[in-house]
């Protein structure tokens, strides 16, 4: 199919087929990332800006590798070092990278809706890499292409994601692409960050994780973010990794070699034991790798256009 997007904001907009369509365009990139060399003259010439208004060293990092080994230009947009600090608004930054006619804008903003709020602005193509609660859709793609490296497909597949569902724009995201696939989806968390008006996202929530465990293809565990802690959301956090907490025996209960995933940054001990995040069960590592085969996908869609060959 003829991709013909300029942005990738969040899933809701996407079908089906589009987002096998992405899974499908990286298979080739993870299969550059495996070259001896990793650089390729496909987007020579083409401008790609990281904007990136909260911290990210995982995400930033795997945009701007995807972006230099196709060859396009890169620039990191230092927002701590920017005008932005100087009280420049979202709005006059849009127009200054207007004004430099990039091709591709990489927006990650604490405010939901901002990768929006740029797309309408911009005749630049624009990638969310994360907004507020609300997307987070490349680490979506990036956790459906390891599925569906492991399980062969997403049909009939039962996908448990655990944790801090309340605040997870990852969590958010997933279920939307993950339900068009066919897969079954279960959210699992306390009350406090699972509540009950949470299934207005149209799939199975519980509290009680030992439960939903049986039977499923794949477990994911959310980063439990430990500034909750303080707002009395939990406990505590060693109560929280009895009832929540991923670890090898709780695994087992499974009854499949169930894979085991996290989004990163990883709190050991907490949302998972180190013994099961390092285990041959565990595809944490290879998400990375996959989350730069996907990243490369996107970009070269939105900006390449399928229109040069990707393999030269």
């Amino acid at each position: 199919m003829k991709w013909k997007r300029k942005d990738l904001l969040d899933l809701e907009n996407l079908t089906a087929e589009e987002i096998k369509h992405i899974l499908h365009t990286a298979i080739p990139m993870k299969e550059i990332l495996g070259r001896p060399i990793k650089k390729l003259p496909t987007l020579r010439g083409k401008s790609v800006v990281l904007l990136f208004y909260e911290s990210s060293t995982r995400t930033r990092t795997s945009f701007e590798n995807a972006a230099k080994i196709l060859g396009a230009d890169t620039t990191n947009f230092s927002v701590a070092q920017s005008s932005v600090n100087k009280g420049e608004s979202l709005l006059d930054t849009a127009k200054t990278l207007q004004a430099m006619n990039v091709d591709l804008v990489i927006v990650r903003h604490s405010s939901s809706g901002s990768a929006e709020f740029l797309a309408d602005i911009l005749n630049a193509g624009v990638i969310n890499g994360g907004d507020g609660q609300h997307a987070h859709p490349t680490q979506a793609l990036l956790d459906y292409f390891t599925i569906q490296d492991h399980l062969g497909g997403f049909e009939g597949k039962k996908v448990v994601i655990v944790g801090d569902i309340l605040h997870s724009r990852v969590a958010r995201s997933n279920v939307v692409g993950l339900k068009k696939l066919g897969a079954e989806v279960t959210l699992v968390g306390p009350p406090t960050l699972l509540p009950p008006e949470m299934k207005y996202l149209g799939v199975k929530i519980s509290h009680h994780l030992d439960q939903e465990l049986p039977g499923a293809d794949a477990v994911m565990a959310l980063r439990l973010q430990l500034e909750r802690q303080q707002s009395g959301l939990f406990p505590s956090i060693r109560e929280y990794s009895k009832l929540y907490g991923l670890n090898k025996e709780r695994i087992k209960l499974t009854g499949k070699d169930t894979i085991v995933m996290h989004p990163g940054p990883m709190n050991r001990g907490v949302e998972i034991a180190s013994d099961l995040a390092d285990s041959v069960q565990s595809v944490i590592e290879e998400q990375v790798t996959n989350g730069v085969a996907v990243r490369m996908a996107l970009i070269y869609l939105l900006i390449g256009g399928g229109t040069v060959n990707v393999v030269d």
